[in-house]
């Protein structure tokens, strides 16, 4: 029994401060000492600086063991294919609105690596997780967008353009752009001044309390109650279809302890809050994909919960 409430006691250390920080959040949004405008702001500063500087950071001062890495790159890839493949059948067969079908298939393929995947992996791992979780998030992020403009363009609209959009953002994204360059610095051993590592390491420290706070200042609890099919179903692929197909994947490719708990925290979070943003700007149903992401932003804290004990238990992370 001591092997079980130590495991459950490590749930509970990964998960419960992210769950302090978005109640803090929601607290702070009710009190109205923080408000919508607030928060896009905050969301912005988090994206554009405050998250970039932490992935190079940690990226940039950590030993990379590539070999682990190409495993866990490879496994989060493949559990990745097979959730979106899957869904695209689920709905093929029954999801009968075509702008209904893309946001199911994103709902359930598409994690929120960068905020919630970053903040369980640091909460576990610390700084050797959270250099893996950096190189995990630039990559299998690609996969996420590319793969979001395939489902999505059925719902009208030039898949080219689209494809081209979204490849533009890609080459931008303040993300990627960071974990590169501290991959390329680090490889070329390109010194960074210690005021300049130390002044990105204080930004980086807010990047993930403030992203998770303005996450619970905006969770709308209403959307919590328009579970509508396409939504709920959606949510049970993301928070217990997900996290089973990622684990039997990365059995598959022989990972086990960080690998494995990377992999698994990595895709045991909500669906990504851009999925929304996608749905809306390509046609899809922006009101399905606002549910699933309220119901599985709720769910994952206790879906991950229980899967971390269980994995835990089992020696598997």
């Amino acid at each position: 029994m001591t092997g079980f409430w130590d495991a459950v006691w490590f749930a509970v250390s990964v998960t419960v401060p992210s769950i302090l920080l978005l109640l803090f959040g929601v607290a702070l949004r009710r009190s109205g000492q923080v408000d919508a405008h607030f928060c896009m702001q905050a969301s912005k500063l988090v994206f554009n600086y405050g998250l970039p500087c932490l992935l190079f950071v940690n990226l940039f001062g950590s030993e990379i063991h590539y070999g682990e890495q190409i495993l866990l790159l490879l496994a989060g890839a493949a559990a990745t294919l097979v959730l979106f493949f899957g869904a695209e059948l689920y709905a093929w067969r029954f999801v009968p609105a075509a702008r209904d079908k893309g946001v199911f298939v994103q709902g359930v393929f598409r994690s929120n690596l960068g905020i919630m995947g970053l903040a369980f992996v640091l909460n576990a791992y610390g700084s050797e997780g959270l250099a893996a979780g950096a190189v995990y998030t630039g990559v299998i992020t690609i996969l996420f967008n590319v793969l979001a403009v395939i489902t999505l363009s059925r719902s009208g609209g030039s898949a080219w353009q689209k494809l081209r959009l979204v490849g533009w953002k890609i080459v931008t994204n303040p993300l990627i752009v960071a974990i590169v360059l501290a991959l390329g610095m680090q490889a070329l051993h390109i010194g960074v001044p210690k005021p300049l590592l130390q002044t990105a390491n204080y930004v980086g420290n807010i990047s993930l309390p403030l992203a998770l706070i303005c996450a619970g200042a905006t969770f709308d609890m209403r959307s919590m109650l328009k579970m509508s099919d396409i939504s709920l179903q959606a949510s049970i692929g993301r928070l217990l279809v997900a996290p089973l197909v990622a684990v039997a994947t990365g059995l598959a490719f022989g990972l086990s302890g960080v690998p494995m708990g990377v992999l698994y925290l990595m895709s045991a979070t909500p669906v990504a809050a851009a999925s929304y943003v996608m749905a809306r700007a390509m046609g899809g149903n922006d009101v399905a994909a606002a549910n699933i992401t309220g119901i599985t932003t709720f769910g994952a804290m206790f879906s991950a919960a229980a899967g971390i004990v269980v994995l835990r238990s089992l020696g598997l992370m």
